[in-house]
This record gives structure tokens, sequence and C-alpha cells, in this order.
């Protein structure tokens, strides 16, 4: 018995030692993530401090010790990146240290996840957030640089590569060096952009560099600076070999962006070393003062490769050792292991024994669990050699069909040497009958061999070279056209070149062969590849059907199980637990719910405060724009008050005014009156803008009081009737105008507040002075030249109201109707648009022409006393300009009818007749007097082509639109018989020869039209004139003109009688304006 207690004593260890290697394992494991998860918390946070270069070293030395990124990239995930701008940068500082210095397979593991780096990039690139932009470029950066280096596996994440493996990376395709220059150029460009950014964004007047937060955006251009330098050598040693194979233009291009980087690559380590932050952090290289010259070969020689110094770190702050296996965990389970002893030699407590057989099933199935855990363990890490393996087979395989390329382009290159040589003996033959110097061929062929052995040296410059060597080749074959060589040198020189010829397929030759055995290599190291593949599947099979058998022993030893109460006590004890980790999660749960509504409630409250502050900060500030306006009430009631009381002032009787004057004053205050309804209409819209009311009410008061004051100094002179009724209207205006600011003075009536009143008093006013105006004005010679100037203004002026009406009739047409009818519309009102423009330029290089006229002719004369010498000349002038205007004017109002249908399209084809003809006529009025080669006659005559085209534009338009509008019935005379054809045809004649006869008579009333207009004109020609100022021709005295209604003031035609003295002088440049008819 004794013996027996002894060897089970003995047997324990080796069982508790096998369960404590198992524990190890998984404590190993999580051990491993727990300071994982630790340290990339602490490098990865909200606060605004760079990060710690002991935190960042964990994380690298977890990624060699896992080789990848997959623990750290489990716990990145979850981390609120969209919530804070500085996690994020911090996030993309770890992971950039990560990508560089970790291992290799960290790049995959990163590329699985590169979509979750674009979301967090293009989320902070629409933040308007300081990190977030800087965020926004970095991910840009990253996801570029993962890219490069997934293309192009030769280069390592820390892009350290020596420079054979440089030349290995691009190979000899130009293709592909060309395009590996790009990508570079991009990937420094990011790295740059992101620099500058960052040095945006610091204040230069402070030691930012030396505070945490400007330490915060530095610390990730350490980084930037080990990753610049690199590229901006490889970039160097391309270019250099892109010049040696392609020409200088190709290139261009990327010269001009090589040193556009250059110059920010030098700002940039030069503004990084001077900050005091990166003086103990890292060694900056200086760059030279000038990128390098690609043109010129020998400048490779002059390049250094800056290279990028790190200092030995100081000692780490000393912590506390943490060792891999918990050891807080080992003296439990050597005392677990004391009482299981206790318990097998002395037997179990309270008198209860346990069988052997369950002991056996204990540990049976402890051992199977761990046998378990090491089979999933040897599956993930079988699993994971089969990946990386899977991975050197098709890098394998890719290097082999590359290996096969290049052997076949190798025999392509030796099949083009072959021809090329023999295209280079007939050259050579071609050349027997030239003579030149020995001197000169030696040098010659000294120049070829060394160019040839130049091929030797290298088997990728072996095209290039070759063709150097056709250059050459043709220097020597025109060298030796000019000198006089015997035919013995020449034959030397050919088998000195087939020599060299031959030595060169040689050397092809033995690359082929090299490259031949090196596929042969690759191909043995593939099968020893599969070989161990295939080793590792069986081992894995063996191990799953071993697992198999454990699985069957133990369903075994569970049939025989009977109870299990050690396992029911445990899993009682673990269900208690877990019930009290239970109540203590809804505990907090409920606490976190109280919090939360007691923070909704402050934040509700604030809302209420807010939402209350803004409510009286909008009453205030309609409370000051209405007193705004109250204020600018009263004071236009002082202002209306001030004028009435100088109407019975006995002073101001002896102030007079013209009824001009009167009648302009009454049409801006109508004017006003309309600004101060739209302005009222604006405010009851928007009651927090009084400007729009205030400004026109303003202005309405001072033009009222203004036209009451012009009102009574007009009454002082007109008749006693005008008087009374003009000081009438006066004071019902001033009264309308009390009513209505009585109005704006209460919220209540300020809706229903109109000045209608005010301007039906204001309109009296107006016709009172209309009234008063004097019928026949005399008009003396000197007020000629300021009569010429007002109507050339006038008729501007008719010309722009025009082009503004006819915009406002596109308008209202495009409202009012669509479809043929619009675009008809459209087409005339466009074309008659164009016709006033055409107008106005005229009117302008008549003006220009006229004034040229009168500085050239006046000589010492003011200009009025030119226009008084030459009245004629001026009459004719301003009758021509009014026949411009009204032309205008009775073009606009055609064409309103004819748009609203309601006139005649033939009325508007006449218009545009009549506007050419008042063209011609102002043409011929200025261009008497014109020199001949004057810049504006010429200017004035293209205008007046103008003017003709687009009238005959408006022409063609009113015709194809009144042809594409009035329905034509279609003839259809299918059902009418021969009786009723004949009856049709007769009415048909009568209506044609009614038509006729109505023409006729309309052509010869049209021609005692003309003929009395001529008489008239005559007329007016004959009659006996004194020196006595010129009278005007009364409006009942003005031609009229067939159809055409009242003209407006602007646009009346009438013609000034001219002196019966002053016979028409031909030789004064003076001709009678006549009327011309299309």
């Amino acid at each position: 018995m004794n013996n027996l207690t002894m060897n089970t004593i003995k047997q324990v260890p080796a069982r508790v030692l096998s369960r404590r290697s198992g524990n190890s394992l998984e404590a190993e494991r999580e051990h491993f993530d727990r300071q994982q998860c630790t340290s990339i918390s602490k490098a990865i946070n909200n606060s605004e401090v760079p990060v710690k270069e002991k935190h960042a070293r964990r994380i690298i030395l977890g990624t060699h010790h896992e080789k990848g990124a997959f623990t750290f990239w489990s716990y990145a995930i979850g981390l609120p990146l969209p919530s804070s701008s500085i996690l994020s940068w911090k996030f993309c500082h770890v992971l950039h240290k990560v990508l560089r210095d970790g291992h290799p397979n960290v790049l995959q593991d990163c590329l699985r996840h590169q979509s979750n780096i674009k979301e967090i990039g293009s989320l902070w690139s629409h933040m308007h957030d300081r990190y977030g932009q800087l965020v926004s470029l970095y991910t840009t950066l990253l996801i570029t640089k993962m890219n490069f280096h997934r293309k192009h596996t030769e280069f390592p994440s820390n892009l350290e590569v020596s420079d054979d493996g440089l030349e290995k990376a691009a190979g000899t395709d130009v293709n592909n060096i060309f395009q590996l220059t790009v990508e570079m150029f991009d990937y420094l460009g990011c790295e740059l952009k992101l620099a500058e950014s960052v040095f945006r964004q610091l204040n230069t007047s402070v030691a930012v560099s030396q505070t945490a937060a400007g330490q915060c955006r530095l610390a990730p251009l350490i980084q930037v600076i080990q990753d610049c330098s690199n590229l901006y050598h490889y970039i160097v040693k391309l270019l250099f070999k892109l010049h040696s194979c392609l020409p200088a233009e190709t290139l261009q291009g990327h010269r001009d962006r090589f040193h556009d980087q250059f110059h920010s690559l030098k700002n940039f380590f030069n503004r990084a070393r001077d900050l005091l932050y990166f003086k103990r952090l890292i060694q900056i290289p200086k760059l030279p003062e000038s990128p390098p010259n690609f043109l010129r070969a020998s400048a490779l020689a002059e390049h250094v490769k800056p290279v990028v110094v790190i200092p030995d770190e100081e000692a780490p702050e000393e912590e506390e050792p943490e060792s891999l296996i918990e050891v807080s965990t080992a003296p439990q389970t050597e005392q677990q292991n004391i009482v299981d002893i206790f318990d097998q030699t002395f037997g179990p407590p309270n008198g209860f024994v346990q069988d052997d057989r369950d002991i056996q099933i204990d540990n049976l199935k402890k051992e199977v669990e761990l046998l378990r855990a090491e089979l999933e363990r040897i599956k993930s890490e079988a699993q994971r050699y089969i990946t990386q393996l899977k991975a050197q087979i098709n890098t394998l395989e890719a290097e082999l069909e590359d290996q096969r390329k290049q052997k076949q382009k190798a025999l392509v290159d030796n099949e083009q040497l072959r021809i090329e040589l023999e295209n280079l003996r007939q050259q050579k033959l071609e050349t027997e009958n030239a003579q030149g110097q020995l001197a000169e061929a030696e040098r010659k062929a000294q120049a070829t061999e060394l160019r040839y052995n130049k091929l030797k040296e290298k088997h990728s410059q072996l095209v290039n070279n070759h063709a150097e060597l056709l250059r050459k080749n043709a220097d020597t074959a025109k060298m030796l056209t000019v000198t006089q060589q015997t035919q013995e040198d020449v034959a030397r020189t050919k088998q000195q070149l087939a020599f060299e010829m031959e030595q060169i397929k040689q050397e092809s030759e033995m690359k082929l062969e090299e490259q031949s055995l090196q596929m042969e290599n690759l191909q043995r190291e593939l099968a020893k590849s599969r070989e161990e593949l295939s080793i590792i599947r069986s081992n894995l099979q063996s191990t799953e059907k071993s697992g198999e058998t454990l699985n069957k022993t133990l369903q075994t030893l569970q049939v025989e199980k009977d109870t299990l109460r050690k396992t029911l006590s445990e899993r009682d004890v673990e269900l208690s637990s877990l019930k009290d980790a239970i109540q203590q999660k809804d505990v907090s749960l409920q606490q976190e719910r109280e919090r939360g509504c007691r923070e909704r409630e402050q934040l509700q409250g604030k809302l209420k405060d807010k939402s209350m502050k803004e409510e009286l900060l909008q009453q205030r500030l309609l409370d000051e724009q209405f007193k705004l306006l109250q204020q600018t009430v009263k004071e236009a009631e002082n202002i209306i008050q001030d004028a009435v009381t100088r109407l019975d002032d006995p002073l101001h009787i002896r102030c007079t005014s013209s009824p001009d004057y009167l009648v302009s004053r009454a049409e801006a205050t109508l004017d006003s009156i309309t600004s101060v309804q739209q302005g009222h209409v604006e405010y009851l819209k928007n009651e927090a803008d009084a400007g729009t009311l205030v400004r026109p009410l303003t202005q309405f008061a001072h033009l009222t009081a203004d036209t009451i004051m012009n009102a009574s100094a007009t009454a002082h002179t007109a008749p006693l009737n005008h008087a009374d009724s003009l000081t009438e209207n006066c004071r019902d205006c001033a009264k309308n105008c009390f009513e209505f600011l009585e109005d704006l003075k209460t919220k209540k009536s300020l809706k229903h507040a109109n000045p209608s009143a005010v301007k039906a008093a204001v309109q009296n006013i107006l016709q009172l002075g209309q009234e008063l105006r004097p019928k026949n004005l005399d008009i003396r010679q000197e007020e000629l030249g300021d009569m010429v100037d007002k109507e050339m203004a006038a008729t501007s002026a008719a010309i722009e109201d025009a082009v503004r009406r006819i915009e406002e009739m596109m308008n209202q047409a495009r409202k009012g109707s669509s479809g043929v009818k619009l675009e008809v519309n459209e087409r005339i009102l466009n074309s008659c648009t164009d016709l006033m423009k055409a107008i106005r330029l005229l009117v302008m290089a008549s003006t220009d022409l006229q004034r040229e006229i009168v500085e050239s002719g006046r000589g010492a004369a003011t200009p009025k006393e030119f226009y008084a010498k030459n009245s004629r000349w001026t009459e004719g002038l301003i009758s021509a300009s009014k026949a411009v205007g009204w032309g205008a004017t009775q073009m606009v109002e055609s064409a309103d009818k004819v748009v609203l249908h309601t006139g005649k399209y033939e009325e508007l084809i006449v218009c545009s007749h009549e506007i050419a003809a008042s063209t011609a006529q102002l043409v011929a009025a200025s261009k008497v007097k014109a020199d001949k080669n004057s810049n504006n006659l010429s200017r004035l005559q293209q205008a007046s082509r103008h003017v003709n085209e687009m009238a005959a534009n408006v022409v063609a338009s009113t015709k194809s639109g009144q042809e594409q509008i009035e329905d034509k019935d279609t003839m259809d005379f299918s059902g009418m018989s021969l009786i009723k054809l004949r009856k049709e045809e007769m009415e048909s004649q009568v209506k044609v020869l009614e038509l006729e006869s109505k023409l006729e008579n309309e052509r010869m009333r049209l021609g005692e039209l003309r003929k009395k207009h001529y008489e008239l004109a005559g007329g007016l020609e004959d009659m006996p004139t004194v020196e006595q100022p010129i009278k005007t021709a009364s409006p009942a005295s003005v031609w009229m003109r067939p159809g055409s209604l009242k003209k407006p003031p602007v646009a009346q035609k009438p013609t000034v009688p001219p002196k019966s003295n002053n016979p028409l002088n031909t030789s004064d440049g003076v001709y009678k304006a006549q009327l011309i008819d299309f």
C-alpha cells in the first residue's frame, strides 16, 4: 500500500508538468494580447501629445512576434476613429511606423483593411477640422504607400534597397522604368503635401516644436523624412537611366516635375532642420544647391545619396519586467496540485472516495482539451505556412515567367543584332570607295571598340548601346565619305568590327546559358518547396487522424462515466459567479441610464433656455427695426410739415419754378411712391429688415416735400385758376401723406397702409404742371447746341427703354406661351433686340462723329456758336435723331401687339423699314460735314449697314413667324361636284378682283400721303423768318405716319422750320433730309 502510494506521488508531478506547459502557452498568448492592447491604447488616444517610442516599439515587436498585424488590426478596428481627429491622426502615425518597421507580412494584413482607411480619410476630408484635413492627407499617403509596395514587391516598406536591387526592380524595359518613375513621383508628392500641410498649420512666431500640440503634429514627419530621402535618391538614379535611353524632349515633363519636388523637398528639409524637436531625434541630410543636370551623364557621379541618421536612443525608463507567463497563476496551480496529491494519498475530505476511473477520465479530458488547443494552434500555423508557401510559389512562378520573357527577349535581341550586323557589313561595303586620313579612321575605330566594350559590361544596356553604335557608325560613314582612306584600312576596320560582334554574340550566348541555369535552379527550389508542402500536408493529416482517435476514446469514456459531481459543482460555482457579474452589469447599466437621463434633461433645459434667448433677441430685433421705422416716419412728417408751412410763408412768394422742373419732380415722386409700395410689401414679408422700407420712405419724404414746394413756387407765376388748383392739390397731397404716415405708426394699421391717395394727388400736380407747359417754345440759335445733345441723349434713352421693354416682353412671352408661339415670339423679340443694339451703336458712332465735326470745324468759337452758325445742319441732325427715337418706340409697341396677338405682323415689318429709313437720314445728316478719311465716319457707315442687316433680320423673322403661326386650310375638293367647283372658282375670282381693287386704292392713298408730306416739308422751308427765335412745331403739326398713334414725348418727329433767308448751299455740305421708303 505504501509502495503504491509512493508511486502515485512520483507520477503526479509529470501530469502536473504537462498541465502547466499547456497552461503556459495560453497564458503567454493571453499576456501577449493584453500587452498589445495596453500599448495600442496608450499609443493611440485623444491626448494631443506625440506617440511615445516605447509603445510604438512594443507594437512593432508584436508584429514580428506573431509574423503579421492580425492582433494590431483586431484592436485598431474597435477604436472610435470617426469621433476624434487627434485619435485618427495618431492612428495613422502608428500605422505608418508599423508599415515601415513591422514584419513584412504587415503589408498584406493592412491591404485587407484598406477600405477602412479610405473611409476614415473620406470622412475627415469633409470636416472643417485642422487635424481632420491632416488625417485626410495622411490616409491618402498610406494608401499610396501600400499600393506602391503591393505592386513593386522588390521595395520593402522601409524603402531600403541597394543600387543593384534598384537596377533589378527597374529592369531593362524603358516603359517599365518610365512608369516606375511616375509612381515614385506620385509617392513623393503625397509625402511632401502632408509635410507642407503640417508646417502650414504651425505658428512660426513661437517655438511650436517645444509644445505638446506642436510635437503631436511634427512626430509623423520623422517617417516622412526617411521615406523622402530614399525616394529622392531612387528618382535621381532612374531619371539618369531614362536620359541614357530616351531623348531629352520626351523627358521634359519628368524634369519639370522633379525640379518642383526638389525645391519643395529642400525647403521641407531646411525648415525641419531648424526645429529643436528634430535635432535630438533625427539628423536630416542637406540637399545640393541646385538639382542634378540630367542632360549631362557625368553628373551622376556627382550625386550623393542623402542619408538619414537616427541617433542611438537613450536608455528607456526603467519599467517592471513583464514576464510572458503569469506568475500569479503558478502558486494557485501548485497549491491545487498539492491538494490533488493529498486527496489521492489520504483520501478526499468528508469521507468521499473518488474512483480511479474518475481521476483518469478527468486527466484524459484535460489532456484532450490541451491536445485540441495544440491542434488548433498547429492548424493555424500550418495554414499560415501554406499561405506563405503559396505566396512564395506565386513569386517564384512570376520570377520564372520574367526569366522566360527575358530569355525570349534576349533571343530576339540577338537576332536583331545579327540583322543589324549584316546591315553594318553592307554599309561598310558601300564605303569601300571612300578615302580618308588614317588617323581619323583609327580614332573612329577605337571609339567603336569602346562602345562594344561597354556592351560587354552590361547585358541590360545591349539595345541602347547598339543604337549608339549605329549612330557612331553613321558618323563614321559620313567621315569616311569626306576623308580619303585606302581600301585596306576599311577592310581592317571591318575585320575588327566583325571580331567584336562575334565576341558580343558569344557573351550573349553565355548570358543565355546563365539564365537557363538560374531557371533550372529556380525549378529545383520550386520542387523542393512543393515537397515540403506535401510533407506538411501529410503531417497535418496524421495530426487530424490522431485527434479523431482521441475523440473516439473520449466518447467511450464518457459512456462509462456515471456521474460528474465535481463538474456540476464547478458549473454551479461558475453559474453563481456569472449571476453576480450579470447583477453588477445590470446595476452599472441602470446607473448609466440614470446618468444619461440626467444629462438629457440638462441638455433639454439648456436648449429651452437657448430657444427663449433666441426668441427674446428676435423680438428685440423686431422692436428695434419697428422703432427705426417710427423714427423715419417721424422725420418724414417733419420734412413734409416743413414744406407745408412754407406754403403760407410770405417770404416764399418770391420763389418761382418752371413747369418743366415741377413735372420732373412729380415724376420722380411717383417713382418713389412705387418704391415705397414695394418696400412696404417686402417689410411685411420680413419685419426683421426695416431697411427695405426705411430707404424708399426717406426718399419719398424728400421728393414729396420738394414737389410741394416747387408746385407752390410754380403757382406764383401761373394763372389764377391753375395757381389755386396747384395750392389745393399741394395741401391734399400733404394731408394724404400725413394719413399714410399715421398708418405706419402702429403695427395694427401698418398692414393696411396704402399711399394710393398720395399718388393720386401727385398725379394731379403732374397733370397741372404739364398743362402749364408752354405750347410753342421759342428756341434761340444759342440753344441749338443744347438741343442736339439733349435729343441725342433722349434718343439713346429711348433705345435703352426699348431694349428693357423687349426684355420684359420676352419674359412675359415665356410665361404666357409655349410651343410654336413661344418659339416665334422669341425669334421676333431676339431680332428686335439685336436691331435695338445696332441702333444704339449707330447713335454712339453718330455722337462721336458729331463731336469730331464740331471740334474740327469750330476753330476758336464755342460749340454753341458752331451750331448757331450751321443751324440748318443742326436742325436736320435734331430731326433725324428724333426720327430714330420715334422709330424705336414704334417698333416696341408693334412688337408688344404682335406678342399679345392684338397687332399685325405687317406693322412690325413697316416699323423695320421706317427704322432703316430714319437711320439713313441720321447717317446722311452726320455725313455731310464729316471728313471722308475719318475713322468715326467709317464706324458710322459700318453701323448703318449693320442696322440694315438687323432690320432685314426682323423682317425675315416676322415673315417666317407669320407663315408658321397662320394656319392654312387644306384644300380638299374631293367631295365637290363640277357645278359647285365652278361656283367656288367664280367666287374666288371675285375676291381676287376685290383685293386687287383695294390694293390699287391703298397704293394711290399712299402716294397721295407721300405727296402731301413732301408738300408740307417744302412749305416749311418756304416760311419767312427774321432775326427772331425759331419756333418749334406744335404737337398737332408733327408729321404722323399711317397707322401710328400718339407718339411719346421723347420719340416725337417734329421738323424744325428752317430760315428762308438761308437757302440750301450744297457747297456747305447742307442737304434737305428726306425719308427713304424701302
